[in-house]
């Protein structure tokens, strides 16, 4: 791509190291901001600052947080006893859409990728086990992607939870096979949760 300018080309760099976001969209996003006044800007790129600084984990759950605990963890009409594990914030936010489900959360960071690198150590599941090593918690619901890193993911979890005195459920077949929960409609996300079944079934359809 052929730039009049060192300084957009920079830009368009790093606006395209963006996931999904390719060069000519970039250039475009660039330029739109190259046509706003310095005020504009400098509003952006501070609030893009200002979210690195102070966006950072729940203690408890890992969930995107302003503060020490999250929203949902703190709110005190929350079930704590139902744990919904999933993938990554977005997961998270794409359930708490439904306002059906009123249980906590864990987000792992990820799921299980032996291509990519990625272990059961570089997941938030310790935290996960010293949750259901309270004793506080009665169900844990797998809400991962249908994907076969998700359910590689859900297996070993369940092998890790199965020696607990508690409920192992997974999300209902509503999200289809190989789709990933944060582009589930919401209905069919809702009913998903709702219709959950035992983990063991789950195991016995795959």
């Amino acid at each position: 791509m052929n730039l009049p300018s060192k300084w957009i080309e920079a830009a368009v760099d790093q606006m395209s190291s963006l996931p999904g976001i390719g060069k000519k969209t970039a250039l475009r996003l660039v330029l739109s901001l190259l046509h706003r006044s310095e005020d504009e800007v400098e509003r952006f790129a501070r609030s893009m600052v200002q979210m690195k600084e102070k966006v950072h984990e729940c203690k408890t759950c890992h969930h995107f947080s302003d503060e020490e605990e999250c929203a949902v963890c703190q709110a005190p009409k929350r079930q704590k006893n139902i744990i919904c594990v999933v993938e990554d914030s977005r997961d998270v936010m794409a359930i708490e859409a439904t306002q059906q489900y009123q249980g906590v959360y864990h987000v792992l960071g990820g799921i299980i990728s032996p291509m990519d690198g990625v272990g059961p150590a570089d997941l938030h599941i310790a935290s996960l086990l010293d949750r259901v090593k309270s004793g506080e918690v009665s169900e844990v619901i797998f809400a991962l992607s249908t994907t076969m890193e998700g359910e590689t993911t859900a297996f070993f979890l369940y092998k890790k939870l199965s020696t607990f005195d508690l409920t192992l459920s997974a999300i209902a077949r509503g999200v289809a096979i190989g789709d990933e929960i944060q582009y589930a409609d919401e209905l069919t996300l809702a009913r998903s949760i709702a219709q959950r079944t035992p983990y063991e079934n789950a195991i016995k359809r795959s």
